[in-house]
């Protein structure tokens, strides 16, 4: 009901702005603040040194790992407390927003705690948060299952003149928690209830193991590989071990051990994804959906699986032909590098197009690297959101035990006129034990308290980036930078969110909406005129030069069709999966066919990918959902960022049509609101589609 599968926590409070403070390390370019902050290494602890340890993201009992028991203990007598409240309170608007309140108090504690469990160096704090998500997670079954609290919001939701009466976000609201609520079956006889309380602590389990299961290496004897391709790989005694597909490897052979060895299925793995596949469909149908995908896509852009498949076979349609040309170009790539064997098989596409892409286009990173120092990039984020937005970035010194390592850095997000709008911690750097992902994480979300003021959002964007080095700053890769700018996206849709309720604010919104700033974002860092305002060389100060962001941006196009092709296989796969059970065939009968029909390159014997489908567990019914976010962010910046990427009355618009919202509305509402017509399915396809086409438009416009 409240928490689950939410992104939201606790904050930290302002402190002064520093960032002009900070000592730079000697460049021939000059950088606002922001630029500055992120050029340097860290002044560390020792600018506070005597002062008071204010705990992680300044709460304060978060200065020690026992702090998580303080923080849960006090959160749960809080939920008792408003619980009652809740239950004793006549239904109106109040009731929605003491449900809020409840949310918010759990959340506080859970998603900060989701947040520290995964990204804290020491094992004490990560141990800590652990159980602090366990003894959440069990009140939230507790809450899900309260009859008198689901009563309570019934009681609202079934009086129409009540419900009239509402304001469209606050009657929003009230359906989505009502939403959470009868998917733990609490509408049904008691009998029924316990079964889907049963099956969704079954779904938490199967998810859990085939997750694991999806990255679990295989190992085959040595005497059954050739001898000169053992050293690609981990040697273990008599056994070889394969943890990854190995799709950038030269050697075709080596391709192609990985994929038949990693890919072989697992008899546990496979029990493991039916288990999980079935239990998910008698949950649905339990609380009174034919299917899984049907329960999904409520409330989503696509509203239905019968529209996510009409957009994905059409799609696919459009895409068949371009597909076809992506496979014969790859074909011609790998016969002059293998006249041998010149067949493409499913380990061939990322190798050979990225051969293609370096032989055209020469993208070598190490050649743009020097143009991406990571003070730049910020620089480059701070310069559009001011033009665009009225928005600055000020680094600031969090205090000490705020940050769990000290080359985490604090950003203000402060607009001209509103004023500090929320806090982003930027965990940038690589170290032992953090996650190989990047990823935007809430930690406390926006929402209009009971005096009226605002609580500000606070989040955490986490990048694998180098450290700085003796001789230069941090230098990004164009896909680093690219990528920084995306969880930017994510990280201005947390800001910008100005709900009156924390449960939908930011980037809580159905996923095939949650994408689009963070897509959007991408088209901004590979537009030249953007890039040309920050694009520097670290030592010279000279500007990227305008025909290599033509030659990425080109680059970026080959054997497209091609990837957007297999995008659409392993959409339509989720979809069968997650359709009208018992399913028709195997899992793997299934991914067989759908791999030969959507994708267009057979099958390769006594493989099973799908076992290392672990998007499966977070976006069952919903992968999907990056093609039609990619669709909508391209129609946007078509309409109304080409023409000028610095447009600030179009991004004033986006922020009061899309961003503003969260998910408070209706997300085919946002989308109609800003491109000010109602998009079809065919105009989606048409987007994507157009998207292939090399475009010259963008970084000729003002090329003298």
């Amino acid at each position: 009901m409240l928490c689950t599968g939410r992104l939201g926590g606790f904050g930290a409070r302002a402190a002064a702005l520093l960032g002009a403070g900070i000592r730079a390390r000697r460049v021939s370019t000059s950088w606002s603040p922001v630029g500055a902050a992120f050029n340097v290494k860290p002044q560390g602890s020792r600018w506070d040194l005597f002062g008071e340890r204010r705990g992680l993201f300044g709460v304060p009992e978060l200065s020690v790992p026992e702090g998580f028991h303080i923080a849960q203990e006090k959160a749960l007598r809080k939920t008792e407390l408003l619980v009652e409240r809740a239950c004793s309170t006549p239904p109106g608007p109040q009731t929605v927003l003491i449900f809020d309140e409840l949310s918010d108090s759990l959340c506080r504690v859970a998603d900060l705690a989701d947040f520290v469990k995964i990204a804290h160096p020491e094992p004490a704090f990560r141990e800590a948060a652990e159980e602090a998500c366990r003894s959440i997670g069990t009140m939230v079954e507790k809450l899900n299952t309260n009859v008198e609290l689901y009563q309570s919001l019934q009681k609202l939701l079934t009086d129409k003149k009540l419900v009239d009466s509402l304001d469209p976000e606050t009657r929003r609201v009230a359906e989505l928690f009502m939403f959470d609520f009868e998917i733990s079956g609490i509408h049904l006889d008691k009998e029924k209830r316990k079964t889907a309380v049963d099956l969704n602590v079954k779904i938490l389990d199967l998810s859990s193991t085939f997750l694991m299961g999806t990255n679990f290496p295989n190992k085959i004897e040595k005497h059954l590989l050739p001898e000169h391709i053992r050293h690609n790989f981990i040697s273990a005694g008599d056994h070889i071990i394969i943890d990854g597909l190995h799709a950038e490897a030269p050697d075709d052979l080596v391709r192609e051990a990985a994929y038949k060895i990693f890919l072989y299925p697992n008899a546990v793995q496979l029990k493991c994804l039916e288990e999980l596949l079935s239990s998910r469909d008698l949950l649905a149908k339990l609380v009174g959906y034919s299917t899984f995908s049907h329960r999904a896509l409520q409330g989503t852009i696509a509203k239905n699986p019968e529209t996510v498949m009409q957009f994905l076979e059409k799609l696919s349609d459009k895409l068949s032909e371009r597909t076809l040309k992506d496979f014969e170009m790859i074909r011609g790539m790998k016969m002059k590098l293998n006249p041998q064997n010149s067949e493409v098989m499913p380990w061939d596409p990322p190798y050979y197009s990225g051969v293609i892409r370096a032989e055209r286009y020469n993208i070598e990173p190490s050649l743009y690297c020097p143009f991406f120092s990571l003070g730049a990039c910020m620089e480059g984020l701070n310069i559009l959101l001011n033009r665009l937005l009225g928005i600055s970035l000020y680094a600031e010194q969090p205090a000490k035990g705020e940050v769990w390592s000290e080359d985490v850095r604090k950003l203000a997000v402060v607009h001209e006129s509103e004023g500090l709008l929320g806090y982003i911690y930027c965990d940038f750097f690589q170290r032992a034990d953090k996650p190989h992902q990047d990823c935007h994480f809430t930690i406390r979300g926006g929402r209009l308290k009971e005096d009226g003021d605002y609580q500000l959002p606070v989040v955490v964007l986490m990048l694998n980036l180098p450290r700085s080095s003796k001789s230069s700053p941090t230098l990004l890769t164009p896909g680093m930078m690219e990528n920084l700018f995306h969880e930017m996206g994510h990280a201005m849709h947390s800001m910008l969110g100005r709900t009156r309720y924390q449960h939908v604010t930011g980037t809580r919104c159905p996923t095939d909406f949650a994408e689009v700033p963070s897509i959007l974002m991408e088209y901004f860092a590979n537009d030249y005129r953007v890039v040309n305002q920050f694009a520097r060389h670290y030592q010279t100060g000279q500007p990227l030069p305008k025909n290599m962001v033509s030659r990425l941006c080109e680059s970026k196009k080959v054997c497209a069709a091609a990837d957007m092709q297999l995008q659409v296989f392993y959409s339509t796969l989720d979809q069968i999966y997650h359709g009208k059970h018992p399913l028709r065939n195997s899992t793997t009968d299934i991914l067989k066919e759908t791999q030969e029909k959507f994708y267009g390159l057979p099958y390769v014997p006594n493989t099973a990918w799908q076992l290392r489908f672990s998007h499966l567990v977070g976006y069952g019914a919903k992968y999907y959902s990056y093609l039609m976010s990619r669709a909508v962010a391209c129609m946007v910046w078509k309409e109304c960022f080409l023409q000028d990427p610095f447009n600030r009355a179009a991004g004033e618009r986006y922020r009061r049509e899309m961003l503003a919202h969260g998910g408070g509305r209706e997300p085919m509402l946002m989308v109609e609101g800003m491109l000010q017509k109602c998009p079809s399915v065919d105009d989606f396809v048409s987007a994507l589609i157009s998207d292939l086409d090399l475009d010259f438009e963008t970084f000729l416009m003002d090329s003298e």
